[in-house]
């Protein structure tokens, strides 16, 4: 489905309690932060494709995990009501491209992502493009690249700086498409973990995020800070409704057509009431 993943270098070891007490695994970058407030030390912060590698060996209770690498396995479930989602440009899942679309052979993008690579095949096939992918080996070759796949803070400072590309945005791409929402990572739980315990400190921690969100933008030095304002309240969405389940049935029913798969129904865990 995916490029081969290269090495990973080590993720640092979060404080996981001796008691017991819940592992939990996130991506690093700046639209996971308001999912995680409050939980950091506690946190595995590394790529998706490490957080699918640990959750798949249970060493993961709940991951932030792509829903790709969601889809794939029949014995996962997600919480229901928290994503990583966008209606319309995300920012943050760029092609960064200097020939015409329809005139792509090769397409170079990091080995560590999941969903976006998926989402990318997806996006191009609908345009009759199908071509090669290739392992970005260092994001410092990106600006040599015909065409890059960039995602998370490294698509947003890639953006940010000087480039000779054409930046086609996926999330943008994706609702023209289909007029739906894209969901990039849901939590995602390991099959035997205590489903109810794991909901309530996740919807937890993103309802104070949310609620703290000045803070957490006050708090960043990567970005100015109406960048981080306008990124994670215009661009990025952290709700699972009814809309994006509809864009995940989608996603999955496109994957299918390409012979991408095999992919399971999708299995919710719902979130208690607030």
């Amino acid at each position: 489905m995916n490029p081969p993943v290269a090495a990973l270098s080590s993720p640092r070891q979060p404080e996981w309690p001796a008691d017991g007490g819940f592992r939990l695994g996130s991506v690093d970058s700046l639209n996971a932060v308001p999912l995680t407030r409050g939980l950091e030390h506690r946190v595995l912060f590394t790529a998706p494709a490490r957080l699918a590698e640990w959750l798949r060996a249970g060493r993961l209770d709940a991951a932030l995990l792509s829903v790709t690498e969601w889809l794939s396995h029949p014995a996962y479930t997600a919480l229901d009501g928290i994503a990583i989602a966008s209606r319309g440009p995300v920012r943050s899942v760029l092609l960064a491209h200097r020939r015409p679309l329809e005139e792509l052979r090769a397409v170079h993008c990091d080995p560590a992502s999941l969903a976006s690579v998926s989402l990318l095949r997806v996006l191009l096939a609908a345009r009759g493009v199908r071509p090669a992918f290739t392992p970005l080996p260092d994001y410092a070759a990106a600006p040599a690249c015909e065409a890059v796949l960039l995602i998370g803070d490294r698509a947003l400072d890639f953006a940010r700086a000087g480039h000779p590309h054409q930046l086609w945005d996926l999330g943008a791409a994706w609702q023209a498409l289909t007029g739906l929402p894209f969901v990039y990572a849901l939590w995602t739980l390991r099959p035997g973990a205590d489903a109810a315990g794991l909901a309530a400190l996740l919807r937890a921690a993103r309802d104070r995020g949310l609620a703290e969100l000045e803070a957490i933008i006050a708090a960043r030095r990567d970005y100015p800070a109406e960048f981080c304002r306008e990124y994670l309240t215009r661009h990025i969405r952290f709700d699972l409704g009814a809309e994006e389940k509809r864009g995940i049935e989608e996603f999955a029913a496109r994957l299918r057509h390409l012979g991408i798969g095999p992919l399971y129904p999708p299995r919710y865990v719902p979130i208690s009431p607030r």
